[in-house]
């Protein structure tokens, strides 16, 4: 079954709660976004929506759930199933379920797929979602390079990725850009004139534009967050530069997936399956990794 959506269709229940079939899903494979739905569920943070989601399950005999999110959605996974016993025994205490259907419901295997355009995962070398934004940015940051070009301009881009600059770094190895700030590497303190001087360098040379980019989370050595406003002002007023800043935002979380998205989700689901298939009651949660494009469980 699928809960639509997300957390929210398993605490609520009812219709939330749908019956998946092969003639359902058939064509899932080129949709982006999140097909059943993805919603943040406040009700789920508390245990007594987690009791809820407890008594859905409870009550459909569902012993096996697959979650796909980034760390939020795992973390909710991971206290669900620890706290599990309990809630079956406050349920039963309660007389929500009776002492059959506690023990048919004795124990909650879970498994997580980490779905995440920020690729900032710990232990898998991708995570779902992560390639179709590159994709994206990559196709975005080449168009304006055709403009930029024309009009001879300095063009500042900002990529999504949080505290994590995967987006960022690969985006400019894949476009050639002059520079790119990322969080996990603050430059050092006089990267003002740096930039400036490989700007002014790469124009002495004969190009006709400049790509910096910036991941949201970048910052300096002290911390202080390095904005797309600050180096367009910077290059303005040093250089004189005509210079412009372009925000990507949400087109880059939008679309439809890549090939490798595609592929990758499919072998991710496999392996999460036969894990669960395979799991017994003192199996731990754990998470589908993948790793030198092996899938597996971590």
């Amino acid at each position: 079954v699928q809960f639509h959506p997300g957390y929210r269709g398993l605490v609520d229940g009812g219709e939330h709660i749908r019956e998946a079939t092969w003639e359902s899903v058939s064509m899932m494979l080129q949709l982006g976004g999140t097909v059943i739905g993805s919603a943040r569920c406040k009700d789920f943070r508390e245990r007594e929506g987690r009791l809820r989601a407890a008594h859905n399950l409870v009550k459909r005999g569902i012993t096996n759930l697959c979650v796909i999110g980034g760390d939020g959605s795992l973390t909710g996974a991971d206290t669900f199933r620890s706290e599990w016993s309990d809630l079956l025994n406050d349920l039963q205490k309660d007389g929500k379920i009776t002492a059959e259907e506690a023990t048919k419901s004795s124990y909650l295997n879970i498994v997580g797929l980490v779905g995440s355009i920020d690729n900032d995962f710990c232990g898998t070398d991708m995570t779902i979602g992560t390639d179709s934004a590159l994709h994206r940015i990559v196709e975005i940051v080449d168009a304006i390079t055709t403009t930029a070009q024309s009009h001879q301009r300095t063009f500042v881009l900002e990529v999504m990725g949080r505290h994590c600059g995967y987006l960022a770094l690969v985006t400019s190895l894949s476009c050639g850009a002059d520079w790119v700030f990322i969080p996990e590497c603050p430059p050092d303190d006089d990267w003002e004139e740096h930039l400036c001087r490989r700007l002014s360098e790469t124009r002495t040379r004969g190009s006709r534009l400049n790509i910096i980019i910036v991941a949201e989370g970048a910052i300096d050595k002290n911390g202080k967050p390095i904005t797309s406003e600050d180096i367009k002002n910077l290059v303005v007023k040093r250089l004189g530069y005509d210079t412009r800043v372009t925000v990507l935002g949400h087109v880059q979380r939008g679309g439809t997936p890549s090939a490798f998205d595609r592929i990758l989700g499919s072998r991710m689901g496999v392996e999460a399956v036969m894990a669960l298939l395979e799991g017994t009651p003192d199996t731990p949660a754990c998470v589908v990794s993948l790793s030198g494009n092996q899938g597996g469980i971590g």
